[in-house]
């Protein structure tokens, strides 16, 4: 174990979907790092483990659960497996999402993608958080936190109308969430990630015409790493993040400043 473990996380839960490769896998790893159970959630079984079986080599407590966050009920019976193992939630990183396709254009763009890029990446987010906040509610409050993407703040040739689109949602719905669940000690933010280098992005870039064009774009000057991403979210579950809520965080190298 890296990260040793505090009073602040020991006996604690996370929820972590997409967690088979990329940002989810370096967040769930993160908080098993810390004596935290994980509940790793993907559709990509071999992939989500391979999550798994990391957790454990590093003494870690973890468990897959395969699903499509865009069925309710598959998204349900997630939830309240994590519930039944490890005895509720209290952190969770809800970042199940697809890329689109960057090289579509708007009137190029089919239905049944635009369907599925919103059905994944928005509906899924807010049927993981309409599952999880019941029990966090129950725990005496939680931490939710979304991935959305540098997308959702700017336009970008580098993504489809549908991705954008969806990615600009989940900051709404971020916001109004938190303000509806700020009663109950849940606070609710959303992570805006740049140019992580995961599969997914480099895949999303491979598609386009622009990949030196973006990467120039990075007043940093280089890509972030997944691992990045996932000392944010562990920062924003913390107690150090305790008057947060209802943010839209970008972490993408001052891409969107």
């Amino acid at each position: 174990m890296s990260s040793p473990q505090t009073d602040e996380w020991s006996g604690k839960v996370a929820l972590v979907t997409g967690a088979a490769s990329g940002i989810g896998r370096a967040t769930a790893l993160a908080f098993a790092e810390r004596g935290v159970a994980v509940l790793a959630a993907d559709i990509d079984e071999a992939g989500g483990e391979a999550t798994v079986n990391r957790i454990s080599e590093l003494g870690g407590r973890g468990a897959f659960f395969a699903l499509d966050v865009a069925n309710e009920a598959q998204v349900s019976a997630m939830v309240e497996r994590c519930v039944e193992r490890f005895g509720g939630i209290d952190y969770a990183l809800n970042n199940a999402g697809v890329e689109g396709d960057g090289s579509v254009g708007l009137a190029d763009l089919d239905e049944e993608d635009w369907d599925r890029i919103m059905a994944v990446n928005l509906k899924g987010i807010w049927l993981c958080m309409k599952h999880e906040v019941p029990h966090m509610s129950q725990r005496g409050g939680g931490v939710i936190v979304n991935s959305s993407s540098v997308a959702g703040l700017r336009g970008s040739r580098a993504s489809n109308v549908a991705y954008s689109a969806s990615k600009y949602g989940i900051l709404g719905m971020t916001k109004t969430a938190a303000l509806q669940q700020a009663s109950q000690n849940i606070r609710i933010n959303a992570i805006c990630p740049g140019l992580i280098d995961t599969a997914m992005s480099r895949r999303a870039l491979e598609k386009t015409d622009n990949v030196s064009q973006v990467a120039s774009a990075i007043p940093l000057g280089r890509w972030g790493e997944a691992d990045e991403i996932a000392r944010t979210v562990i920062w924003l579950c913390s107690g150090q993040a305790s008057y947060i809520t209802g943010v839209a965080l970008p972490i993408d190298g001052g891409m969107s400043t």
